[in-house]
């Protein structure tokens, strides 16, 4: 393949766009391989398409060779099965539904398990069929609230999407081991630095998933690591160590202070080691129950529910964390106070919300026999020697609070976390038989009884891995490709004009003729200046200046990487490009 930058469809930016936000999303525009077409849309232009197509095809190279054989579904899908399935109801505002001319609802795919159950449930009927791995590369659509960061987070998006059916839970768990084999030789081909995490299975459900995330500042989601165990989660999924339970009797009765202007948690350890509330100094945040107020929506609702979170006092509610622990209902801060009188802001506590029909959720660390400093539900007081399990009876426990660097390895015990940021690029579940269930997919067993399948499915989000490498891969001057996904495998960069464009030209025809990707900027309207500023943006990993020095029969080999340039013959360049 040889390309002409003369003809190429591209135009490099000098300038970031205004509303560019992260590298990868600044770094594609300005680079011309990919331009906004509508919020959270993009358009592929030439050097990113050839960028995803390597991408893709590197991806359904390892899918194949591990069984996967590839369909291709619709992306406008009916109703009826994700009614049947229940998840019509529970993606909520998250997807985009339409109605034809005659009334018929349909919606655009998001994911597609209920339609690989179908068609495994129409097709096949023996034990002997099984297991089947089926995988697609196709467009999804998510309605996003709030697009943002380019090619991380948009509406609609190019996804690998692989379901598996096996009719055991051995048969499962090997196909899924093999599925996260295939995954790490994908993103180790594709150069990404990354970890596995447990994460939560979310609409998906299922028995246990992982998470592929590709370390990066920018990343949305938040995984911790342990310092001397392998655990590895994303912070939705993290437990927290719960202490053990003590005696709820032995405890002073409650007493309830005044403590004026102290609405915040702040103010309170303040005023009560001031005042030695309780009898005692040396009080801190963490003895303290903060009780957040939430409005809960489950999906279809007409109205939402309150639910109060009690935390320790030194932790914030992460609310990512109680949407993946409530999933698939929504959430938010509760503001509506004016129209709860008998919940006092800034001074609630956990004593009166059993008869105020509140559901009652906390923390891991608030078991029974735990003593609290905490408000007394009546303005500018608050209460000591509050105890779980005597003076307040949660509904339940809930992984609320936020995570935080050196809190205690939930697997080992003895490490401490350490907190990175990162990009989702895969992610695989054990989905077991909530959909094969769903549809009443039975088949035939060895002993003629009827045998239920068990799923798997695993997803890569192919538009989001060509982001995450781009942030991955670049510096202050551009892109920086690793060779298994740059659009081309050498730059030929011309630094004259008249015989030397002739001469770029043949050179990059042998290369193309070697079976090497080739772009040669032959631009004849622009200064060499601008040719290496654009060589340098674009990011191919290896540049060659055909310039004066090809009359003496040499042309200057430049490594995209590391800088390094070396002077080599002509007639020793193909061979060198093509070890």
């Amino acid at each position: 393949m040889l390309l002409r930058m003369s003809t190429l469809f591209l135009r490099t930016l000098r300038e970031d766009p205004a509303d560019a936000e992260v590298p990868s999303h600044r770094l594609l525009l300005r680079a011309g391989y990919v331009r906004r077409a509508a919020p959270g849309g993009y358009t592929w232009l030439p050097l990113g398409k050839l960028v995803l197509d390597r991408v893709t095809e590197l991806i359904r190279a390892e899918i194949t060779a591990i069984g996967g054989q590839e369909i291709q579904f619709p992306a406008l899908l009916p109703r009826e099965p994700y009614q049947t399935s229940g998840r019509w109801t529970e993606y909520g505002d998250d997807i985009f539904t339409l109605a034809d001319r005659r009334g018929a609802e349909f919606l655009l795919a998001p994911t597609h398990e209920e339609m690989a159950t179908l068609l495994v449930r129409d097709t096949f009927s023996s034990y002997r069929d099984f297991p089947v791995v089926l995988f697609q590369v196709q467009s999804k659509f998510r309605d996003e609230a709030r697009p943002r960061a380019g090619l991380l987070r948009g509406r609609e998006f190019l996804m690998k999407d692989a379901y598996s059916f096996d009719l055991d839970q051995a048969g499962l768990r090997a196909t899924y081991d093999r599925f996260r084999g295939a995954y790490r030789r994908i993103f180790d081909r594709l150069g990404l630095d990354y970890e596995v995490v447990s994460a939560m299975s979310g609409a998906m459900g299922g028995s246990g998933s992982e998470e592929f995330l590709a370390a990066t500042p920018v990343g949305e989601d938040t995984f911790v690591g342990c310092t001397v165990c392998h655990y590895a989660a994303n912070t939705e999924a993290v437990t927290t160590p719960a202490p053990p339970a003590g005696e709820v009797a032995g405890h002073p009765a409650p007493r309830v202070y005044d403590t004026p202007d102290t609405p915040t948690i702040e103010a309170l350890v303040e005023l009560a080691n001031a005042r030695q509330l309780g009898d005692r100094t040396g009080w801190t945040a963490a003895d303290t129950l903060k009780n957040v107020v939430l409005s809960v929506r489950r999906p279809g609702a007409d109205e939402p529910d309150l639910v109060v979170i009690g935390i320790p006092g030194d932790r914030q509610v992460d609310l990512k964390r109680v949407e993946a622990a409530l999933h698939p209902a929504t959430v938010e801060l509760f503001d509506g106070f004016a129209d709860q009188p008998d919940l006092v802001r800034g001074y609630i506590g956990p004593q009166v919300l059993g008869k105020l029909g509140i559901r009652y959720l906390v923390d891991p660390r608030v078991v029974a026999g735990t003593a609290w400093l905490t408000g007394a539900n009546e303005p500018g007081r608050h209460a000591v020697d509050v105890v779980a399990g005597r003076d307040f009876h949660p509904d339940g426990t809930i992984e609320a609070a936020e995570v935080r660097a050196g809190d205690p390895c939930p697997a080992c015990r003895s490490g401490a976390l350490t907190i990175r940021r990162g990009i989702e690029v895969g992610h695989i579940f054990q989905l077991g038989r909530r959909f094969t269930d769903a549809f009443a997919v039975d088949v035939s067993g060895p002993d003629g009884r009827p045998v239920r399948p068990i799923m798997g499915c695993y997803g890569i989000g192919v538009s989001r891995v060509v982001a995450a490498v781009a942030e991955q891969h670049h510096d202050g001057r551009g892109l920086v490709w690793p060779a298994t996904v740059a659009p081309c495998d050498v730059h030929l960069v011309v630094a004259g004009k008249g015989p030397q464009v002739d001469a770029a030209l043949a050179l990059g025809g042998r290369l193309a003729d070697r079976g090497l990707r080739v772009l040669v900027d032959d631009r004849t309207t622009v200064s060499a200046g601008v040719k290496f500023t654009d060589a340098e943006l674009i990011g191919i990993p290896r540049a060659v200046v055909v310039g004066r020095r090809l009359t003496d029969g040499y042309v200057e080999l430049r490594d995209r990487r590391s800088g390094e340039r070396t002077e080599i013959p002509v007639d020793e360049l193909v061979d060198r490009l093509l070890t």
